[in-house]
């Protein structure tokens, strides 16, 4: 396959994830850490408290980025570690480690890309009513600021949240996610508020910094109903709006999807949507496989995760494997919204304990299915202009703990020592060879 020259290939990774050091340096406590405290919530009692301690060893994983050969790095920024209150006075220890990092990056030639909001909220501003109180989007704006202003000289490529569809639907209507509530108002406000505080994040880093590059980052598949009965079929509809569709259309379009917007309505100010609408200059996708839907009436909106198909091919960690899916939905992002594509994350999920995560072949034969169906809908139209793998390194992996394994790179979480997989070699060869 033929790239253009100026496609750019990275690697993803988020701060809860991977930095470890959660009582170091200032940091507060997060949604997360109180989370991984709460008995039953995440498998085997795993937390992020050491994770794979990219605190204290980010120039080897620096050095490890540099011999796969990528250009950029998305990384997140942990807003307990440089505003540990989520507001008020900065931390000067915390801000200074993505001093460390950015610079480390740039030294090495990787161009960083910093997301501000990978899901650890502090602890502090949930105590306030977190994403459900309107004031969140006053807060998310003046820890933009302070993050424009400390590395937007070195800094140009913003994302202002990820995926917020996941983590209002798990966090607030399933209890699938940090903060583990499931309620109606307070899902579709914390809806409307990551949508006013993404708005106000996009104006901050324009005023912020010299040609920002900014955008969002959006988990989007197809869902598919189980079957084809008329119930399962309406809580596919449902599942779409909320997952696909309740954020890009109202930052990108100026409106809520029909299927949600009169319960959003309440919730809703004057002006609000032209707050939230604000010009944005790419489309980050996070894409894995589509997800089958099944009609639940027990639940909070009548939906729940179904099964694929016996004869679906699916990775180790059973998640579904459909790239004609991803080709298409390339295509169909770049005619809606017209924006340029990056894919910011995708991977595939192993298991260690199936013995073949050094020789992961199965993640080859993913990566490379998956990159052959973005080359296809770029050669459809499909205005796709970079790609990164998640994830660099093995990491924690929310609810799953570290029983999930995404990384090019093996990490032993004892022992911190990371070992190159082949599906880094052949990343490797990939971009080498382009």
């Amino acid at each position: 396959m033929n790239w253009p020259a100026d496609f750019i290939w990275g690697v993803s990774t988020s701060s809860y994830q991977i930095e470890g050091a959660v009582a170091l340096g200032g940091r507060k406590p997060s949604i997360w850490d109180t989370r991984c405290r709460t008995a039953g919530k995440v498998a085997n009692g795993d937390t992020g408290d050491i994770a794979c301690d990219h605190y204290h060893r980010y120039p080897e994983d620096i050095r490890l980025m540099k011999e796969l050969g990528v250009e950029a790095y998305r990384f997140s920024v942990a807003w307990p570690r440089v505003l540990p209150l989520g507001k008020g006075a900065a931390n000067e220890a915390g801000l200074a480690f993505y001093d460390r990092l950015i610079d480390g990056l740039l030294e090495a030639g990787i161009e960083p890309w910093l997301c501000l909001y990978h899901w650890d909220l502090p602890q502090a501003l949930e105590d306030l009513g977190g994403w459900t109180n309107r004031d969140i989007a006053g807060w998310f704006a003046d820890y933009t600021t302070l993050v424009a202003h400390r590395y937007g000289d070195r800094v140009k490529r913003f994302a202002t949240i990820n995926e917020p569809s996941v983590f209002t639907l798990f966090g607030y209507a399933m209890d699938w996610g940090a903060p583990g509530i499931i309620d109606r108002s307070a899902h579709l406000r914390a809806i409307h508020h990551v949508n006013l505080a993404h708005g106000a994040a996009v104006d901050a880093l324009r005023a912020g910094v010299t040609n920002a590059f900014v955008g969002a980052i959006h988990n989007r598949q197809r869902i598919v109903p189980q079957s084809d009965s008329e119930a399962d079929k309406a809580a596919t509809r449902t599942l779409d709006a909320f997952w696909n569709n309740a954020f890009p259309e109202p930052q990108l379009l100026g409106s809520y999807p029909a299927a949600i917007a009169e319960a959003v309505a309440p919730y809703v100010e004057a002006g609000d949507m032209a707050r939230i609408c604000r010009p944005c200059d790419f489309f980050g996708l996070n894409h894995y496989g589509p997800i089958f839907a099944k009609a639940d009436p027990a639940s909070l909106w009548g939906f729940a995760w179904g099964s694929a198909p016996d004869d679906a091919p699916k990775s180790d960690i059973g998640w579904p494997i459909y790239p004609d899916m991803f080709r298409d939905e390339l295509i169909d992002l770049s005619r809606r919204y017209r924006l340029p594509i990056y894919v910011t994350e995708n991977g595939c999920g192993g298991r260690a304990d199936k013995g073949n995560e050094l020789d992961d072949q199965h993640r080859i034969k993913y990566l490379g299915a998956y990159t052959a169906a973005m080359h296809q809908a770029m050669a459809a139209g499909a205005d796709v202009r970079g790609y990164f793998v998640w994830s660099l390194l093995d990491n924690f992996e929310w609810g799953s703990g570290y029983g999930n394994r995404f990384g090019l790179v093996f990490v032993d979480f004892t022992t911190g020592k990371r070992t190159p997989k082949a599906s880094a070699r052949w990343y490797a060869d990939l971009i080498a060879g382009r």
